[in-house]
């Protein structure tokens, strides 16, 4: 009979952070909103310590804020904070883009054909869970392949802060479809090893998100005054 290993705590606080982390990326626990630490430990099944380790490691991320006297709360940025990061953001993938049409192999390329693929199966079953890590997936095989060790560092961190806004960005039906199309633009170039154009479709592409992403912002101010 095979003996059942117990899950470390490493392993569970892991796993906790990776649990908060959907939530919180997927809108399940909205911006500012304060995390109750009794209720997700329950909800987690997993006891406090390992909890607090998974909102650290998320406030790391940039996915949680550390308030004094009040404790966890799920991040929340402001349009010009908004804006700030996404121009970040835009020139790193750029240049994650041109260097990778430089130095990608034909196995990356394969993969990230494949995951295009499975993209567009969950676009087509509007499963917009799946489609955002296929599509994260792809952006992050894109800077792999890069192979420059400092820009993956930087980008993973300044990606991090807009995980839960690029998701909220397709919820409009016609910019989820701009989206898929360019994707499919992206795997087309890569495949040309045209990196200049590579990079200039990447910067556009975060450029329409950063401009979803502000006017879904406003639109919600809006409708609470």
């Amino acid at each position: 009979m095979a003996r059942v290993l117990p899950i470390t705590p490493r392993v569970l606080h892991q796993h906790a952070a990776a649990r908060l982390r959907q939530q919180i990326v997927e809108g399940l626990i909205a911006p500012g909103a304060k995390l109750n630490e009794r209720e997700l430990a329950e909800q987690l099944e997993v006891s406090r310590t390992p909890l607090r380790e998974a909102i650290r490691m998320l406030a790391a991320e940039g996915l949680v804020d550390l308030v004094p006297h009040r404790g966890a709360v799920a991040a929340q940025l402001a349009p010009r904070d908004i804006a700030d990061t996404f121009e970040v953001i835009a020139g790193l993938e750029g240049q994650s883009g041109e260097l990778a049409a430089a130095r990608i192999s034909e196995p990356e390329l394969a993969e990230i054909r494949a995951l295009h693929y499975e993209m567009l199966a969950a676009h087509t079953r509007r499963d917009l869970p799946t489609y955002y890590r296929l599509n994260a997936s792809i952006h992050d095989h894109i800077n792999a392949a890069a192979r420059n060790p400092v820009l993956t560092r930087t980008y993973r961190t300044v990606n991090a802060r807009l995980q839960a806004l690029r998701f909220r960005s397709n919820f409009d039906e016609g910019k989820w479809a701009r989206a898929v199309r360019k994707h499919e633009r992206m795997v087309e170039l890569l495949a040309a090893r045209d990196g200049a154009a590579l990079r200039r479709l990447l910067v556009t592409h975060l450029e329409h998100k950063r401009d979803a992403v502000l006017e879904q912002l406003a639109a919600a101010h809006a409708a609470r005054a």
